[in-house]
Protein backbone atom coordinates (compact mmCIF):
# COMPACT_ATOMS: atom_id res chain seq x y z
CA UNK A 1 0.00 0.00 0.00
CA UNK A 2 1.51 2.92 -1.32
CA UNK A 3 1.00 6.73 1.08
CA UNK A 4 -0.95 8.99 -0.31
CA UNK A 5 -0.12 13.11 -0.66
CA UNK A 6 -2.97 15.14 0.92
CA UNK A 7 -2.45 18.99 1.29
CA UNK A 8 -5.33 19.87 3.26
CA UNK A 9 -7.20 23.29 5.10
CA UNK A 10 -6.63 23.73 8.19
CA UNK A 11 -9.24 22.58 10.62
CA UNK A 12 -10.41 24.40 14.13
CA UNK A 13 -9.25 23.54 17.60
CA UNK A 14 -12.01 21.21 19.00
CA UNK A 15 -13.46 22.94 21.93
CA UNK A 16 -13.63 21.68 25.29
CA UNK A 17 -15.13 22.34 28.84
CA UNK A 18 -11.62 22.89 30.38
CA UNK A 19 -10.22 26.07 29.11
CA UNK A 20 -6.19 26.06 27.97
CA UNK A 21 -4.54 28.01 30.65
CA UNK A 22 -3.83 31.59 29.63
CA UNK A 23 -1.31 33.95 30.46
CA UNK A 24 -3.75 36.17 32.91
CA UNK A 25 -4.90 32.50 34.99
CA UNK A 26 -0.94 32.06 35.62
CA UNK A 27 0.08 35.39 37.66
CA UNK A 28 3.25 33.76 39.05
CA UNK A 29 4.04 31.83 35.55
CA UNK A 30 6.86 33.30 33.74
CA UNK A 31 6.92 31.83 30.32
CA UNK A 32 10.03 30.15 28.52
CA UNK A 33 8.84 30.91 25.39
CA UNK A 34 7.11 33.86 23.26
CA UNK A 35 3.83 34.21 24.43
CA UNK A 36 2.54 33.67 20.85
CA UNK A 37 4.63 30.84 20.39
CA UNK A 38 3.13 29.25 23.91
CA UNK A 39 -0.20 30.16 23.21
CA UNK A 40 0.36 28.21 20.36
CA UNK A 41 2.18 25.40 22.28
CA UNK A 42 -0.47 24.83 24.59
CA UNK A 43 -3.76 25.05 22.45
CA UNK A 44 -1.66 22.43 19.82
CA UNK A 45 -1.26 20.16 22.93
CA UNK A 46 -4.73 20.53 24.40
CA UNK A 47 -6.23 19.58 21.16
CA UNK A 48 -4.45 16.60 20.66
CA UNK A 49 -5.43 15.13 24.55
CA UNK A 50 -9.34 16.26 23.39
CA UNK A 51 -9.09 13.51 20.64
CA UNK A 52 -9.53 9.91 22.21
CA UNK A 53 -6.70 7.76 20.59
CA UNK A 54 -6.61 4.54 22.23
CA UNK A 55 -4.50 2.39 20.57
CA UNK A 56 -6.23 0.80 17.08
CA UNK A 57 -8.66 3.57 17.32
CA UNK A 58 -6.46 6.66 15.50
CA UNK A 59 -8.33 7.63 12.66
CA UNK A 60 -9.71 10.55 14.10
CA UNK A 61 -6.32 12.01 15.72
CA UNK A 62 -4.54 11.12 12.47
CA UNK A 63 -6.75 12.97 10.41
CA UNK A 64 -6.74 16.07 12.69
CA UNK A 65 -3.26 16.47 12.51
CA UNK A 66 -3.06 16.42 8.93
CA UNK A 67 -5.13 19.28 8.49
CA UNK A 68 -2.77 20.96 11.42
CA UNK A 69 0.11 20.14 9.96
CA UNK A 70 -0.63 20.99 6.80
CA UNK A 71 -2.34 24.46 7.61
CA UNK A 72 1.35 25.20 8.94
CA UNK A 73 2.57 24.92 5.36
CA UNK A 74 3.78 21.37 5.36
CA UNK A 75 3.48 18.42 2.80
CA UNK A 76 1.14 15.76 4.79
CA UNK A 77 1.17 12.16 3.95
CA UNK A 78 -1.04 10.20 5.48
CA UNK A 79 0.20 6.27 5.32
CA UNK A 80 -2.94 3.92 6.53
CA UNK A 81 -1.62 1.21 8.37
CA UNK A 82 -4.72 -0.46 8.58
CA UNK A 83 -8.77 0.48 8.03
CA UNK A 84 -8.56 4.14 9.64
CA UNK A 85 -5.13 4.23 11.12
CA UNK A 86 -2.57 6.48 9.93
CA UNK A 87 0.55 7.29 10.56
CA UNK A 88 1.33 11.15 9.54
CA UNK A 89 4.37 11.69 7.95
CA UNK A 90 5.16 16.04 7.19
CA UNK A 91 8.17 17.91 5.55
CA UNK A 92 8.59 21.36 4.27
CA UNK A 93 9.95 21.35 0.76
CA UNK A 94 12.18 18.71 0.46
CA UNK A 95 10.91 14.56 1.50
CA UNK A 96 14.32 13.00 1.79
CA UNK A 97 15.64 15.18 4.77
CA UNK A 98 18.49 14.60 6.97
CA UNK A 99 16.85 14.41 10.03
CA UNK A 100 13.59 12.70 11.33
CA UNK A 101 11.41 14.02 14.59
CA UNK A 102 9.28 11.10 15.18
CA UNK A 103 6.66 10.27 18.06
CA UNK A 104 3.28 8.24 18.67
CA UNK A 105 0.06 9.25 18.95
CA UNK A 106 -1.65 6.31 20.19
CA UNK A 107 -2.14 5.96 23.78
CA UNK A 108 -2.99 3.31 26.56
CA UNK A 109 -7.27 2.74 27.54
CA UNK A 110 -9.05 4.59 29.32
CA UNK A 111 -9.70 7.75 28.08
CA UNK A 112 -9.58 11.11 30.16
CA UNK A 113 -10.19 14.37 29.22
CA UNK A 114 -7.88 17.54 29.30
CA UNK A 115 -8.26 18.98 32.72
CA UNK A 116 -5.89 21.86 33.71
CA UNK A 117 -5.06 22.37 37.58
CA UNK A 118 -4.51 26.55 38.65
CA UNK A 119 -3.08 25.48 41.92
CA UNK A 120 -0.31 23.75 40.53
CA UNK A 121 0.31 25.02 37.03
CA UNK A 122 -0.45 20.89 35.77
CA UNK A 123 -1.78 19.39 32.65
CA UNK A 124 -3.59 16.39 33.25
CA UNK A 125 -5.32 14.03 30.84
CA UNK A 126 -4.48 10.71 28.84
CA UNK A 127 -1.74 11.08 26.25
CA UNK A 128 -0.62 14.59 28.25
CA UNK A 129 2.85 13.02 28.94
CA UNK A 130 3.08 9.71 26.98
CA UNK A 131 3.48 10.99 24.14
CA UNK A 132 0.91 13.85 22.88
CA UNK A 133 3.18 16.15 24.98
CA UNK A 134 6.29 15.24 22.86
CA UNK A 135 4.51 15.73 19.67
CA UNK A 136 3.20 19.01 20.52
CA UNK A 137 6.77 19.94 21.33
CA UNK A 138 8.00 18.41 18.51
CA UNK A 139 5.98 20.26 16.00
CA UNK A 140 6.59 23.60 17.43
CA UNK A 141 10.40 23.32 17.41
CA UNK A 142 10.62 21.38 14.16
CA UNK A 143 8.06 24.79 12.79
CA UNK A 144 10.22 27.43 14.70
CA UNK A 145 13.60 25.87 12.92
CA UNK A 146 12.25 25.62 9.41
CA UNK A 147 13.27 29.18 8.29
CA UNK A 148 16.92 27.51 9.06
CA UNK A 149 16.50 23.89 8.22
CA UNK A 150 14.42 24.00 6.12
CA UNK A 151 14.97 20.84 3.86
CA UNK A 152 17.11 18.79 6.63
CA UNK A 153 13.90 18.09 9.28
CA UNK A 154 10.90 16.24 8.73
CA UNK A 155 8.12 14.52 11.19
CA UNK A 156 6.62 11.21 11.91
CA UNK A 157 3.74 10.19 14.24
CA UNK A 158 3.02 6.80 14.20
CA UNK A 159 -0.20 4.52 15.58
CA UNK A 160 0.34 1.81 17.25
CA UNK A 161 3.36 2.32 19.61
CA UNK A 162 1.99 1.16 22.57
CA UNK A 163 0.49 -2.49 21.07
CA UNK A 164 3.70 -3.91 19.70
CA UNK A 165 5.04 -0.85 17.09
CA UNK A 166 2.74 -1.78 13.71
CA UNK A 167 2.89 2.24 12.79
CA UNK A 168 7.00 2.54 12.91
CA UNK A 169 7.34 -0.98 11.60
CA UNK A 170 4.96 0.15 8.11
CA UNK A 171 6.56 3.30 7.62
CA UNK A 172 10.49 1.00 7.74
CA UNK A 173 8.85 -1.12 5.32
CA UNK A 174 7.61 2.49 3.38
CA UNK A 175 10.66 4.58 3.77
CA UNK A 176 11.08 7.42 1.40
CA UNK A 177 13.49 6.05 -1.36
CA UNK A 178 15.08 8.05 -3.91
CA UNK A 179 15.12 8.13 -7.42
CA UNK A 180 17.38 5.02 -7.51
CA UNK A 181 14.96 2.89 -6.14
CA UNK A 182 17.83 3.08 -2.81
CA UNK A 183 16.14 3.35 0.50
CA UNK A 184 16.77 7.11 2.01
CA UNK A 185 19.30 7.13 5.11
CA UNK A 186 18.90 9.35 7.94
CA UNK A 187 21.28 10.65 9.35
CA UNK A 188 19.41 11.04 12.85
CA UNK A 189 15.81 10.56 14.24
CA UNK A 190 14.73 11.81 17.27
CA UNK A 191 12.55 10.34 19.08
CA UNK A 192 10.05 11.42 21.71
CA UNK A 193 9.01 10.17 24.64
CA UNK A 194 8.99 10.64 28.60
CA UNK A 195 12.30 10.96 29.40
CA UNK A 196 12.13 13.86 32.49
CA UNK A 197 13.54 16.32 30.13
CA UNK A 198 16.94 14.16 29.78
CA UNK A 199 18.31 12.33 27.01
CA UNK A 200 18.11 8.54 27.48
CA UNK A 201 21.05 6.59 26.65
CA UNK A 202 19.52 3.31 26.54
CA UNK A 203 16.71 1.07 27.15
CA UNK A 204 16.04 -2.41 28.64
CA UNK A 205 15.02 -5.31 25.64
CA UNK A 206 11.70 -6.85 25.66
CA UNK A 207 10.09 -10.34 24.92
CA UNK A 208 6.31 -11.31 25.49
CA UNK A 209 4.44 -14.44 25.32
CA UNK A 210 1.28 -16.29 26.40
CA UNK A 211 0.89 -19.33 27.95
CA UNK A 212 -1.90 -21.26 26.84
CA UNK A 213 -3.13 -24.06 28.70
CA UNK A 214 -5.91 -26.75 27.69
CA UNK A 215 -7.32 -29.30 29.84
CA UNK A 216 -10.74 -31.34 30.01
CA UNK A 217 -13.54 -30.31 31.90
CA UNK A 218 -15.45 -32.30 34.46
CA UNK A 219 -17.71 -31.90 37.35
CA UNK A 220 -15.46 -30.28 40.28
CA UNK A 221 -16.88 -33.33 42.93
CA UNK A 222 -15.08 -35.67 40.57
CA UNK A 223 -11.85 -33.73 39.35
CA UNK A 224 -10.06 -37.18 38.46
CA UNK A 225 -12.85 -37.47 35.37
CA UNK A 226 -11.30 -34.12 33.82
CA UNK A 227 -7.45 -32.23 33.26
CA UNK A 228 -7.59 -28.64 35.51
CA UNK A 229 -5.98 -26.63 32.99
CA UNK A 230 -5.83 -23.85 35.83
CA UNK A 231 -3.66 -26.21 38.07
CA UNK A 232 -0.97 -26.92 34.58
CA UNK A 233 -1.06 -22.84 34.27
CA UNK A 234 -0.48 -22.16 38.00
CA UNK A 235 2.25 -24.98 38.21
CA UNK A 236 3.51 -23.38 35.48
CA UNK A 237 3.97 -19.66 36.66
CA UNK A 238 5.40 -21.28 39.74
CA UNK A 239 8.49 -22.67 37.86
CA UNK A 240 8.11 -19.31 36.37
CA UNK A 241 8.42 -17.32 39.39
CA UNK A 242 11.33 -19.17 40.68
CA UNK A 243 13.29 -18.69 37.26
CA UNK A 244 12.67 -15.12 37.33
CA UNK A 245 15.27 -14.32 40.07
CA UNK A 246 17.88 -16.24 37.69
CA UNK A 247 17.49 -14.25 34.03
CA UNK A 248 20.63 -12.04 32.92
CA UNK A 249 21.46 -8.76 34.62
CA UNK A 250 23.51 -5.89 33.44
CA UNK A 251 25.52 -2.84 35.36
CA UNK A 252 23.98 -0.78 32.98
CA UNK A 253 20.25 -1.74 32.62
CA UNK A 254 19.85 -3.64 36.25
CA UNK A 255 17.73 -6.92 36.48
CA UNK A 256 15.74 -8.79 34.04
CA UNK A 257 12.13 -8.37 35.19
CA UNK A 258 9.03 -10.41 34.00
CA UNK A 259 5.63 -9.34 34.52
CA UNK A 260 2.48 -11.62 34.66
CA UNK A 261 0.20 -9.11 32.83
CA UNK A 262 -2.99 -10.95 32.49
CA UNK A 263 -4.31 -14.33 34.00
CA UNK A 264 -7.47 -16.02 32.52
CA UNK A 265 -8.98 -19.41 33.48
CA UNK A 266 -11.97 -21.56 34.10
CA UNK A 267 -15.53 -20.78 33.89
CA UNK A 268 -17.27 -21.57 37.70
CA UNK A 269 -16.21 -22.54 40.64
CA UNK A 270 -17.70 -25.93 40.60
CA UNK A 271 -16.20 -26.34 37.18
CA UNK A 272 -13.06 -28.03 36.47
CA UNK A 273 -10.94 -25.33 33.77
CA UNK A 274 -10.94 -26.51 30.45
CA UNK A 275 -8.83 -23.72 29.43
CA UNK A 276 -6.38 -20.84 31.13
CA UNK A 277 -4.13 -18.49 30.15
CA UNK A 278 -1.52 -15.84 30.89
CA UNK A 279 0.13 -13.18 29.15
CA UNK A 280 3.61 -12.25 29.82
CA UNK A 281 6.09 -9.75 29.75
CA UNK A 282 9.91 -9.52 29.97
CA UNK A 283 12.41 -7.12 30.14
CA UNK A 284 15.53 -7.84 29.27
CA UNK A 285 18.59 -6.37 30.33
CA UNK A 286 20.98 -8.29 29.28
CA UNK A 287 21.41 -10.87 26.62
CA UNK A 288 18.50 -11.66 23.53
CA UNK A 289 15.50 -12.77 23.22
CA UNK A 290 16.57 -15.76 21.69
CA UNK A 291 18.53 -16.81 24.10
CA UNK A 292 15.75 -16.45 27.14
CA UNK A 293 13.54 -18.27 25.09
CA UNK A 294 15.32 -21.38 25.47
CA UNK A 295 15.98 -20.57 29.08
CA UNK A 296 11.77 -20.51 29.32
CA UNK A 297 10.99 -23.59 26.92
CA UNK A 298 14.00 -25.69 28.86
CA UNK A 299 11.96 -24.58 32.30
CA UNK A 300 8.39 -25.16 31.14
CA UNK A 301 9.47 -28.80 29.49
CA UNK A 302 8.78 -31.07 31.95
CA UNK A 303 4.91 -29.40 32.86
CA UNK A 304 4.54 -29.76 29.26
CA UNK A 305 5.50 -33.50 29.37
CA UNK A 306 3.36 -33.79 32.57
CA UNK A 307 0.00 -31.68 31.15
CA UNK A 308 0.29 -34.24 28.21
CA UNK A 309 0.12 -37.50 30.15
CA UNK A 310 -2.33 -36.23 31.92
CA UNK A 311 -4.33 -35.43 28.32
CA UNK A 312 -4.11 -31.69 28.74
CA UNK A 313 -1.58 -29.42 26.63
CA UNK A 314 0.78 -26.37 27.21
CA UNK A 315 1.71 -24.08 24.58
CA UNK A 316 4.01 -20.85 24.61
CA UNK A 317 2.90 -18.26 22.05
CA UNK A 318 5.57 -16.14 21.40
CA UNK A 319 4.45 -12.30 20.60
CA UNK A 320 6.89 -10.49 18.25
CA UNK A 321 10.26 -11.40 18.05
CA UNK A 322 11.20 -8.91 20.83
CA UNK A 323 14.39 -7.42 20.91
CA UNK A 324 17.92 -7.17 23.30
CA UNK A 325 18.62 -4.20 25.06
CA UNK A 326 18.23 -1.18 22.99
CA UNK A 327 21.70 1.11 23.43
CA UNK A 328 21.13 4.56 22.08
CA UNK A 329 22.99 7.84 21.50
CA UNK A 330 23.03 10.80 24.06
CA UNK A 331 26.59 12.57 22.93
CA UNK A 332 24.55 15.90 23.11
CA UNK A 333 25.92 18.44 25.39
CA UNK A 334 24.10 20.28 27.84
CA UNK A 335 21.49 17.36 28.89
CA UNK A 336 21.42 15.16 31.52
CA UNK A 337 21.31 11.31 30.93
CA UNK A 338 19.00 8.30 32.32
CA UNK A 339 18.68 5.04 31.03
CA UNK A 340 14.85 3.49 31.25
CA UNK A 341 13.43 0.51 31.81
CA UNK A 342 10.26 0.79 28.93
CA UNK A 343 10.47 -0.35 25.47
CA UNK A 344 9.97 2.90 22.20
CA UNK A 345 9.49 2.37 18.29
CA UNK A 346 13.66 2.62 18.45
CA UNK A 347 13.97 -1.25 17.29
CA UNK A 348 11.22 -0.78 15.03
CA UNK A 349 12.62 1.75 12.42
CA UNK A 350 15.80 -0.08 10.65
CA UNK A 351 18.33 1.83 9.34
CA UNK A 352 21.72 2.92 10.08
CA UNK A 353 21.08 6.18 11.93
CA UNK A 354 22.24 8.22 15.18
CA UNK A 355 19.58 7.38 17.54
CA UNK A 356 18.20 10.24 20.27
CA UNK A 357 15.34 9.90 22.48
CA UNK A 358 14.16 12.94 24.54
CA UNK A 359 10.39 14.18 25.51
CA UNK A 360 8.60 16.28 28.88
CA UNK A 361 6.75 14.65 31.49
CA UNK A 362 7.79 11.63 33.81
CA UNK A 363 7.34 7.71 33.05
CA UNK A 364 6.00 7.07 36.12
CA UNK A 365 2.70 9.02 36.15
CA UNK A 366 2.28 7.60 32.34
CA UNK A 367 -0.48 4.99 31.90
CA UNK A 368 -2.06 6.13 35.05
CA UNK A 369 -5.16 8.04 35.91
CA UNK A 370 -2.94 10.94 37.26
CA UNK A 371 -0.69 11.29 34.21
CA UNK A 372 0.11 15.20 34.26
CA UNK A 373 3.19 17.47 33.67
CA UNK A 374 3.71 20.86 34.43
CA UNK A 375 3.59 23.78 31.74
CA UNK A 376 7.33 24.71 32.14
CA UNK A 377 8.07 20.98 31.33
CA UNK A 378 6.19 21.28 28.20
CA UNK A 379 8.06 24.56 27.20
CA UNK A 380 11.03 23.42 28.14
CA UNK A 381 10.94 20.40 25.91
CA UNK A 382 10.11 23.18 23.08
CA UNK A 383 13.72 24.46 23.71
CA UNK A 384 15.68 21.35 24.20
CA UNK A 385 14.46 19.89 21.01
CA UNK A 386 15.80 22.81 19.07
CA UNK A 387 19.09 22.14 20.83
CA UNK A 388 18.94 18.94 20.33
CA UNK A 389 18.36 19.24 16.53
CA UNK A 390 20.96 22.26 15.72
CA UNK A 391 23.15 19.83 17.29
CA UNK A 392 22.78 16.81 15.43
CA UNK A 393 22.60 18.87 12.29
CA UNK A 394 26.09 19.86 13.53
CA UNK A 395 27.52 16.75 14.05
CA UNK A 396 26.24 15.66 10.20
CA UNK A 397 28.16 18.88 8.85
CA UNK A 398 31.21 17.75 11.12
CA UNK A 399 31.13 14.10 10.10
CA UNK A 400 31.23 15.40 6.28
CA UNK A 401 34.32 17.38 6.78
CA UNK A 402 36.05 14.89 8.39
CA UNK A 403 35.04 11.79 5.50
CA UNK A 404 36.54 14.95 2.96
CA UNK A 405 39.71 14.88 4.73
Amino acid sequence: MRPSQILLPALSCLTSTTATPTQSSLQSYSPLLPPTTSKELLSLHHSLIEIESISGNEGKIGKWLSHYLSSQNFTVELQEVASNRYNVFAYGSKRLTNILVSSHIDTVPPFWPYEYNSTDDTIHGRGSVDAKASVAAQIIAVRELREKLLDELSLLFVVGEEVGGDGMAYFSDHQPRKESGEVHKYDTVIFGEPTEGKLVCGHKGMLSFTLKVRGKAAHSGYPWLGVSANDVLIEALAKLLALREKLPSSEKYGNTTMNFGRIDGGVAANVVAETAEAKIAIRLAASTPKAVRVTLLEALSDIQSRAEEQGGKLDIVWGTEGYPPVDIDCDVEGFETMTVNYGTDIPNLKGDHRRYLYGPGNIFVAHSDHEALTRKELEQAVLDYRKLIIATNMMRHQDQEVEEL
